[in-house]
């Protein structure tokens, strides 16, 4: 993306004339940014021209609020798969709007956007901080979820009828745009609505966020599962353990899960083609040479080798074919007749995705829901609560959801990659 694009200017609804009840604590000034770059070489050009370079708002408390909380009902969704940490999050919006602003009606819509649809006739839940006192500590969402797009007009039609006018939206890229839609039927209709988006995806692949909440229990949880494979692999002549991992786009819980502890021998992630042939090669090298060997696969990997159905999920994205057992297959049918190996599959896609969130990734689920709930009351809306250079910040929707997050082949983290498992930079 070109930098003359990055606009991140943050909607707001209106003037703020109402003090914060927040006291005793530091105040987030309107005009206070961290820098987008952090190198000083892409810092140069702007020096250079004497232009301002881009830079993101910082997330915290206002000093004074748009909303008067005494009248205020909030909404909370979570759409798109489970993650670990979406309790944490609900449970961190809930008991900020109660401890820090007094707002006592929170409204827990069921089931993703479909209960936001009041004819699909899903009652929401009443949030209180009883309700939530315990479910960070139960994995997946206590509002259950679903896939697939509403009609704006409708949800709103909702909102408006609770008296909702803050609507949080827990999800990934797609349900990020439908909180966009929302907020943009909300302000074609001229009604002060705010829809801000806390950015869920277990493949970190939000772009302008360097971190997206869950993603640390997940390496933690696939870093199991690769160590069983390490484990089935040396314990057998020739062993090989197979273990695909999440990651449709971006390879991001693949790479991390490999710089764990060097138990992987080839990491294969949707952003660096190989082929069947030149990675069956360098896997009977591996053996020959080795005895075992350790494969982890992304699942959006090798589509490219994959005949597809060209269908597309609830949520607008290509089914993918089964890179794992198609691999898996490929293994087994090219060393058949050549040599004896040993091969152990695991796919532990859906127990890393329930599981409950680690201690890190439960801490910044709470600070992402307490920063949500401060931009909310300040009257911002169209944002997500993003986390760049180790701070909390705001992005537009419109820039989080322009594209996926990827690794860059040529970049550091690949290269890390590359130096622990040994593989070759092409497997062609």
């Amino acid at each position: 993306m070109n930098d003359q694009e990055l606009d991140f200017t943050i909607e707001r609804l209106g003037e703020c004339h109402f003090p914060s009840p927040m006291q005793g604590g530091r105040f987030t000034g309107d005009r206070e940014r961290i820098l987008y770059h952090s190198c000083y070489e892409d810092l140069r050009p702007f020096i250079d021209a004497g232009r301002e370079p881009p830079a993101l708002e910082l997330a915290g408390p206002r000093e004074r609020m748009f909303f008067d909380p005494s009248a205020l009902a909030c909404g909370i969704v979570t759409c798109g798969g489970l993650c670990p940490g979406i309790n944490d999050v609900i449970r961190a919006v809930t008991l900020s709007l109660y401890h820090h602003y007094g707002v006592r009606r929170v409204y827990g819509f069921r089931y993703g956007y479909e209960g936001l649809v009041q004819r699909h006739g899903n009652t929401p839940l009443i949030l209180t901080p009883e309700a939530v006192d315990q479910i960070g500590e139960l994995g997946g969402t206590i509002l259950a979820s679903s896939r697939g797009p509403q009609d704006p007009a409708e949800m709103l039609d909702y909102l408006e009828q609770l008296g909702v006018s803050i609507l949080f939206a827990i999800g990934g890229d797609g349900t990020l745009k439908g909180a966009a839609k929302i907020a943009e039927e909300a302000a074609r209709r001229g009604r002060p609505i705010s829809v801000i988006g806390i950015p869920k995806t277990i493949d970190n692949d939000i772009s302008f966020l360097q971190n997206t909440f869950g993603f640390e229990t997940a390496v933690d949880e696939a870093h199991r599962a690769i160590y069983s494979a390490h484990t089935e692999a040396t314990g057998a002549r020739n062993g090989i353990g197979l273990v695909k991992l999440m990651g449709r786009d971006s390879g991001f819980i693949a790479a991390y899960s490999t710089l764990v502890d060097s138990q992987v021998n080839f990491c294969l992630v949707p952003e660096t083609p190989f082929t069947f042939s030149g990675l069956l090669r360098s896997l009977e090298d591996r053996l020959r040479r080795r005895g075992h060997a350790v494969v982890v696969v992304a699942e959006g990997a090798g589509q490219e080798l994959l005949a597809t159905s060209g269908e597309h999920d609830a949520s607008g994205n290509l089914k993918l074919g089964d890179i794992g057992t198609c691999l898996r297959d490929a293994i087994r049918g090219h060393f058949s007749g050549v040599m004896e190996i040993n091969l152990k599959y695991i796919d532990p896609s859906y127990i890393i995705r329930s599981q409950p969130a680690n201690c890190h990734d439960s801490a910044f689920c709470l600070l992402l829901g307490h920063n949500a709930v401060h931009a909310a009351m300040s009257g911002r809306t169209g944002m997500v609560v993003g986390f760049w250079n180790h701070q909390f910040t705001h992005v537009p929707i419109a820039l989080a959801t322009r594209q996926r997050k990827k690794i860059d082949p040529e970049g550091r983290l690949w290269n890390s990659v590359l130096a622990c498992t040994g593989q070759p930079r092409e497997m062609r």
